[in-house]
């Protein structure tokens, strides 16, 4: 069938455009276009509007943010003598008898407002939003048919994802959920043991508790099995605590223990009726590549429902993201690579997003007595060098256990809507220039390694550093910092430079002054007014 038979066979008028392709038409005549597999899944095209977004905030919150102590806390309070150990011991007692599930009974959340905070959100310019749906701690912060341990029924007895959904969408952000729990089998690993030193030494912690130990306790309705996972031996070496890094890629090879079926296929049940009932348009997997890739097929399946179900709602277009860690060229045509607390050296041909947070994944108290978040200097640096090479930034703005951001946090969200207030039009909707930039920091830029993680390893950005973006016939040069010169020097756009044209205006955003300059052969010159004060962060030419 040709696609003119096609059109008058479903009696419609839909545009020759829109059938360009005949796998278009697929979806009306009731073929399913995308199958779980690799080959199937390179069709995906990354839509426009996550192209034009550029920035995005994170609630990377839940039950670990509770006791107030840092990222991965529900696994390390198991590591007798770690830092998080000793804390939990002191604060909770042994976790023999109060375990991570007791945190979970204790969080109340009673301080989480949404709507206030996605009001900041939208005034810092964020695009969209994501929401942490779950975490390695395996309790989903979502109403679920399949897991007992959610949030609706335990802890705040609240529906997490639903409220952050109804205030995103209300203020037209697009809207994200994280998925992390596929690792709880091997994450939670650190509960199956016992003090190994002590008056306790060798009273087993509660990770292997099962529902019949819980007669006359709260959790008495509750399998902590169902939410720690730990019914199986241990990962080969798991004693050593680096070994969860070294399998997280559930290489066989690796000596990890393998998840059954049953653990798998109950996975994918909570995820695509995560999917199915909060109607996210970004999901984020905190995975090599997919979740549970490649001892199980349920990754590759939840993403071929994922984008099925967009274009039955799309009329046959993809308007969905998936992000996926450590990518390689092949699946970075199926999904959107995303780089953990780190960002490319290139522009990269296919759309990609680093993740970062201004502080701890998890809140640490610890951080904010220390003044220690990046600045909103620091931020706006990172998006405009992402933005530069064909990426977007996700930025996780911590909250504390009960839900509030602290007013250091909410300062930095501030500065980062002041600047974007006045320069967002190089931001937003831009594609990459020929080049993304020049200047020395790019020079010594750190390599990445495994997922991400070169982030704050290179030179910081400086006045003689510039990146640039595109928007139609308008390209935008970045000067990052403030210059003590007047006279400012592009040399990317000197005459002599490949793909550069006679330039006729530059204008500096948020000013409405006449610029001078002039394009040589080596630079482009321009002077800045007597008058003119520089943005601390960064001063955006707009060059026609």
């Amino acid at each position: 069938m040709d696609r003119r038979t096609a059109i008058k066979f479903l009696g419609t008028s839909f545009p020759m455009l829109f059938l360009s392709k005949f796998s278009s038409a697929h979806t009306y005549l009731g073929k399913v276009p995308f199958h779980p597999d690799w080959r199937s899944l390179e069709n995906y095209r990354v839509p426009d509007w996550f192209r034009d977004a550029k920035f995005g905030i994170w609630a990377h919150w839940g039950p670990q943010c509770q006791p107030e102590r840092g990222d991965w806390y529900a696994r390390g309070m198991y590591q007798e003598g770690s830092d998080q150990y000793n804390y939990h011991v002191e604060k909770y007692g042994h976790p023999s008898v109060f375990g991570f599930k007791d945190v979970i009974h204790q969080w109340k959340a009673e301080n989480w407002n949404p709507e206030e905070l996605m009001e900041l959100y939208k005034k810092a310019g964020a695009q969209y939003f994501m929401a942490l749906a779950n975490h390695h701690d395996n309790l989903d912060l979502y109403q679920s048919s399949h897991h007992k341990w959610n949030s609706v029924n335990l802890g705040p007895k609240k529906d997490i994802v639903k409220g952050w959904e109804r205030a995103a969408k209300k203020r037209g952000l697009k809207f994200g959920v994280s998925v992390h729990a596929a690792h709880a089998w091997t994450w939670y690993e650190t509960a199956q043991r016992s003090d190994k030193e002590g008056k306790l030494a060798g009273i087993p912690y509660d990770g292997k508790l099962k529902k019949e130990d819980g007669k006359g306790k709260w959790w008495a309705e509750y399998d902590p099995q169902e939410l720690y996972a730990q019914d199986h031996k241990p990962s080969l070496d798991s004693k050593d605590d680096s070994t969860v890094h070294r399998q997280w890629h559930w290489d066989v090879a690796s000596g990890v223990s393998v998840p059954t079926e049953a653990y798998c296929e109950n996975f994918k049940a909570r995820t695509l009726e995560l999917i199915n009932n909060y109607h996210p348009d970004i999901v984020y997997f905190d995975d090599t590549v997919l979740p549970l890739w490649p001892i199980s097929n349920v990754g590759l399946e939840i993403a071929s429902k994922f984008y099925n179900k967009s274009m039955r709602a799309n009329r046959g277009r993809v308007e969905v993201v998936i992000n996926g860690k450590i990518l390689n060229e092949r699946q970075r045509k199926c999904l959107v690579w995303d780089i953990e607390r780190g960002q490319s050296n290139a522009i990269e041909p296919q759309p990609w997003q680093t993740c970062t947070c201004i502080g701890s994944w998890h809140y640490d108290r610890r951080i904010y007595d220390r003044d220690q978040y990046k600045s909103a200097k620091t931020v706006i640096h990172m998006l405009i060098d992402v933005v530069s090479k064909n990426g977007n930034l996700l930025l996780s703005v911590p909250l504390r256990g009960d839900g509030a951001i602290d007013d250091k946090a909410k300062d930095v969200v501030h500065g980062i809507g002041a600047w974007m207030a006045i320069h967002s039009e190089a931001i937003i909707g831009t594609r990459p220039w020929y080049t993304f930039g020049e200047g020395p920091a790019q020079q010594d830029a750190p390599s990445l390694n495994v997922q991400g993680f070169n982030e704050g390893k290179g030179k910081a950005f400086t006045s003689d550093d510039v990146r640039f973006t595109t928007k139609g016939k308008v390209l935008y040069a970045f000067i990052l910092g403030k210059s003590e010169n007047r006279l400012l020097s592009v040399k990317s756009l000197g005459t002599a430079r490949p793909n550069i044209q006679s330039i006729k205006e530059v204008q500096i955003l948020g000013s409405d002054d006449k610029i001078s300059f002039n394009q040589f052969e080596q630079a482009l010159e321009i002077r800045l007014p007597d008058h003119f004060i520089q943005n601390n962060i960064a001063t955006v030419l707009k060059i026609t």
